[in-house]
């Protein structure tokens, strides 16, 4: 007997992978608010009655989308950090720092459907949660590693967070980062905001005419928040 999917499921599935195919160059033509199911039934050459046996608005083919998305940075982030050296945590963060750069730049519209202005009307749903913290658990556990090992050596003058809500926001990130002190969580914060600003700012088109070599900018700027974090690096790095 035959384990595998039905000629049924199969079928399905290929549309369905159609189907986002097509809304995913919607979002380079379109953005994420023009995204139209009726749209791409009419490129699939369907009724767009039919469409909606598949996705049945425009938000869950949002949802689908988002979910692609994060699963497909937590996947390249994850495979990046495998191929590192373990004890070398430094290189840890700087190589996932790296590839989710690079991802961005190959797949901007997606990227800025995740980490761009909210779509007009849209909520996300709880399904994205998890995809969603794929990246940071590896952030996260990068951290915690090197925590654990004892190398962390954060540079001087920090000054810890006064908001009496921080501990209860510094327990929550345990989750993700687990171990951390609270001092060592706001750190994490910093970089990972920083990572993330970085990215949009070269994305979005900020340094035009400002930062021309922005690989070396992002390389030096991730470097600089390892350094925050605690990570050793070579002084000329």
């Amino acid at each position: 007997m035959n384990a595998g999917r039905t000629a049924r499921e199969r079928v399905r599935a290929e549309l369905t992978r159609e189907i986002t195919d097509i809304a995913r160059r919607q979002l380079a033509t379109e953005g994420a608010a023009g995204l139209s199911l009726r749209a791409v039934a009419r490129e699939m050459g369907m009724v767009s009655s039919a469409i909606y046996r598949y996705f049945p608005s425009r938000d869950d083919l949002l949802t689908a989308l988002i979910i692609d998305g994060y699963n497909a940075i937590g996947d390249a982030v994850e495979a990046a950090d495998r191929a590192c050296p373990p004890v070398d945590h430094g290189g840890r963060w700087l190589t996932v720092c790296r590839t989710l750069r690079e991802w961005a730049l190959a797949h901007p519209h997606e990227y800025a459907l995740l980490y761009g202005s909210p779509v007009p009307g849209y909520q996300a749903p709880e399904d994205t949660i998890g995809p969603a913290i794929r990246d940071v658990v590896v952030y996260g556990g990068i951290m915690a590693d090197a925590h654990r090992s004892g190398v962390l050596d954060p540079a001087p003058g920090f000054p810890s967070p006064h908001a009496p809500s921080w501990s209860g926001d510094a327990e929550r990130l345990r989750r993700v980062m687990p171990g951390l002190p609270d001092d060592v969580v706001a750190r994490a914060v910093v970089a990972w905001t920083a990572l993330f600003g970085a990215i949009s700012l070269e994305l979005f088109g900020q340094f035009a005419n400002t930062i021309l070599d922005p690989g070396s900018a992002f390389e030096h700027s991730m470097t600089c928040m390892g350094r925050f974090i605690g990570f050793a690096y070579p002084a000329d790095a």
